[in-house]
């Protein structure tokens, strides 16, 4: 049985009447913003609906390509044929004839700033289980499965148009969080302006990124577009302690795109302010326990919980605790038994888990035979009452 439990966490903030956070109304078709620095999701319009991602699923070639080289399947410095297939994709590209051997670093930078399709097509046939693009695609799919990706389906390395390849806003933000946080090596490339790979192509040396150098602390990750998907960006920025990040897609132009994204950068930096909720080790709620030595344990984060709330906020914060009880036992000190569920101002609900602030070991027999009674005579009582 789900029980809820209905708390109240105070804020030590300056206003005392509720103001809810200016809601952003964005123009993109999809969008996701999230603090994460906390957690906190301040945006999610159709935000788990897999839509075509165009360029921006290049970031998840960009992941297994830094796996790869992590775990010492792949090298900066070694050099990659180029085949017909590869050299054979339109849209922007390197510009790489099959006569080439390229760089592992130069192929990385020319996904990250030029949005090389062709460059993604020589890293996945490199590390593809049977050599060729569509198992690679097979294999992301699969590692985007592992990682919590659920709404991300995977037809080749670039966001070509076709059939199925699809990801979700929420997804490319996961994606983005794990790229920035496992690989802070390489993530500075994200914020490379420029790249002039051999001189062959002059008119594709920038990074598309329309944040970059504004002086908001973008500094990530992927533009994308195509007709089907109309224009979109997974960012990241970062000021101060703080760093969200951010997809949008859908919009009609890389005007609408630009403009779009820098608004939103501002409304999340601008209108929220990080605010300690409960420290770990508070109980903030109890459990009932089934045939323990106690007929309760409380529940507590297992971490300081910190949040952000609107800046014109309120001095409390209504929360709900759920679990699903009664917990049997044994309980050892630690265990996850439930989640601390609040909603500030009007933003999209945050859920944390809350674990057991002791242990409850089984009870002996008298224990045992206190907790059958006490449910047969609840039982009895809820018959007679006819709420049965």
């Amino acid at each position: 049985m789900i029980r809820i439990c209905r708390v109240f966490a105070a804020l030590l903030l300056t206003v005392a009447v509720a103001l809810p956070a200016q809601a952003f109304d964005t123009r993109a078709k999809a969008a996701f913003v999230m603090d994460m620095s906390t957690g906190t999701v301040l945006l999610s319009k159709n935000a788990d609906q897999p839509l075509p991602p165009a360029s921006m699923s290049k970031l998840m070639t960009l992941y297994v390509a830094f796996e790869a080289i992590r775990d010492g399947r792949l090298t900066l410095d070694e050099r990659l044929p180029v085949s017909r297939h590869a050299m054979s994709y339109g849209g922007s590209t390197m510009f790489l004839d099959t006569t080439d051997r390229v760089r592992v670093e130069d192929l990385l930078r020319g996904i990250i700033v030029l949005s090389g399709n062709d460059a993604c097509a020589v890293i996945a046939e490199a590390l593809s289980p049977d050599g060729t693009e569509a198992g690679f695609a097979r294999f992301m799919t699969q590692r985007a499965r592992q990682m919590g990706m659920t709404n991300s389906t995977f037809a080749n390395s670039n966001g070509w148009p076709a059939a199925g390849h699809r990801m979700s806003m929420r997804d490319l933000a996961l994606l983005s969080r794990h790229l920035i946080e496992d690989f802070p090596g390489f993530y500075p490339m994200f914020a490379e302006t420029e790249f002039a790979f051999d001189g062959r192509a002059p008119q594709n040396v920038h990074n598309r990124n329309p944040l970059l150098g504004l002086g908001i602390g973008a500094d990530g990750l992927k533009t994308g577009h195509t007709q089907e998907a109309g224009y979109g960006l997974t960012g990241s920025a970062k000021q101060g302690d703080r760093r969200i990040v951010f997809v949008i897609s859908g919009l009609e132009t890389t005007r609408a795109r630009a403009e779009e994204a820098e608004s939103i950068v501002n409304w999340a930096f601008r209108q929220f302010v990080e605010k300690p909720i409960i420290s770990a080790g508070t109980e903030v709620a109890r459990a009932d326990v089934w045939m323990g030595d106690a007929t309760s344990v409380g529940m507590t984060p297992a971490e300081d919980v910190i949040t952000l709330v609107p800046v014109l906020g309120s001095d409390e914060l209504q929360a709900e605790v759920v679990y699903h009880g009664p917990l049997h036992a044994p309980i050892e000190k630690g265990d996850p038994l439930g989640e601390l569920v609040f909603a500030p101002g009007e933003l999209p609900e945050t859920r944390v888990p809350l674990v057991a602030v002791r242990d409850v070991p089984r009870g002996g027999f008298m224990a045992r035979l206190r907790t059958v009674s006490e449910h047969l005579l609840t039982r009895l009582r809820e018959r007679s009452e006819g709420t049965l």
